[in-house]
């Protein structure tokens, strides 16, 4: 029973999450694409197997460590987000075989030198897709620098290690209308094909041209020449995501469940177990319309509890209070009375936590779901 739980620990309901697996899987199966789930936010071996049932064998990871951790849950090819370094390359070269292909992001001419060098020298394979900037955020190679773009593809290509090009539109997460999705969404897939299209105009094979993000991945409604989707944070969802109206707060599936140790009267305020070592420090509402401090308060049982919001967060301590400006009292709760708390990033508050507990209304037993860690 949830109530036997120690505190703080991270709830997963499995009722939500299974119905945002099957949102994704009828968004992709109406637009005929590949879908290539992101499982950064996962690090769970529970839930690659059931993304390889839902989705298939390939997935995408930020962590070399989820490659050693997911390589026999039925996942055998993997997409390496973070821009590949040479110190990397032997301990991904450990891993290929005929059950698990690795394909590496670059965005350095120098680098892909390395890689080709490497690769002769270990007589193994590991292709690449070249990372594109769309919006200046971080690594990639711009759209329009036609002679970057063609100089990494060509020593990849020559050496038979291009698979083709990746973007992610980071900046969906700024945005909040439907409109605005929708044009990120056709921004992200044009200038991702004009790349690709300027490497195939020059002989070179793509087998990749693969795109993603969770907001325009639901949004979009062009995806004509891309030959993958990917999205990650789908899964849980988290208040951010409610926040760009992607989904409804009653679709995040991640939870902490914390107890209240303490009230305080004079400042109006409930004190927790789940601090920002439980929750993160992340604020990442802060910038959109509806700020929800560090997290929204909801009963045991999952239900919103309307203005109550976690305002501060220190290691262990969590403060709770009505949001400024509520015509609502603070609920009357003592200590020992459990809440949960939607996170604002799902997956930095599922980082702090080792186990998913999950829940279902199908199921009174709680069942764990172990998570890892590393890079």
């Amino acid at each position: 029973m949830i109530k036997e739980l120690i505190t703080p620990c991270l709830i997963l309901d499995q009722d939500i999450f299974e119905s945002n697996i099957n949102k994704i899987k009828n968004i992709t199966s109406e637009r005929k694409l590949i879908f290539r789930p992101h499982l950064k936010t996962a690090k769970s071996k529970e839930i690659a197997k059931i993304s390889s049932k839902e989705f298939g064998h390939r997935a995408m990871v930020s962590t070399i460590e989820e490659i050693e951790q997911l390589q026999n849950c039925g996942i055998k090819d993997f997409l390496y987000s973070v821009a590949i370094i040479p110190s990397k390359f032997n301990r991904l070269a450990n891993l290929i075989s005929n059950k698990c292909q690795i394909t590496v992001a670059i965005d350095n001419a120098k680098v892909a030198h390395l890689l080709v060098a490497f690769c002769k020298e270990r007589k193994v394979e590991i292709p690449a897709v070249i990372e594109l900037d769309l919006d200046g955020h971080r690594s990639g190679v711009k759209t329009t620098n036609q002679e970057k773009l063609l100089e990494i593809g060509s020593i990849l290509h020559e050496a038979s290690l291009l698979r083709g090009v990746m973007s992610h539109a980071g900046e969906s997460y700024a945005l909040s209308d439907k409109l605005s999705l929708q044009n990120c969404a056709e921004n992200e897939a044009e200038k991702t094909l004009d790349a690709a299209n300027t490497l195939i105009n020059q002989g070179m094979n793509l087998e990749l041209v693969t795109i993603g993000s969770t907001p325009t991945v639901i949004s979009g409604k062009n995806f004509e020449g891309i030959t993958e989707l990917r999205a990650g944070v789908f899964m849980f969802f988290d208040l951010v995501q409610a926040g760009v109206g992607i989904c409804n707060k009653n679709e995040i599936a991640l939870s902490v469940l914390t107890s209240v140790i303490s009230v305080n009267k004079e400042i109006e305020a409930l004190i927790i177990d789940a601090g920002w070592m439980a929750l993160s420090r992340d604020r990442g509402t802060s910038s959109q319309a509806i700020d929800y401090g560090y997290g929204q308060v909801c009963d045991i049982d999952g239900t919103i509890i309307q203005d109550l919001l976690v305002t501060s967060a220190q290691q262990e301590h969590g403060i709770i209070q009505m949001k400024k400006g509520s015509p609502n009292q603070l609920p009357e709760f003592i200590p020992g009375d459990l809440l949960r708390i939607l996170p604002n990033h799902a997956c930095a508050t599922a980082a702090a936590h080792n186990k998913y507990h999950v829940v279902s209304k199908q199921n009174k037993e709680i069942k764990v779901w172990n998570r890892f860690g590393g890079w």
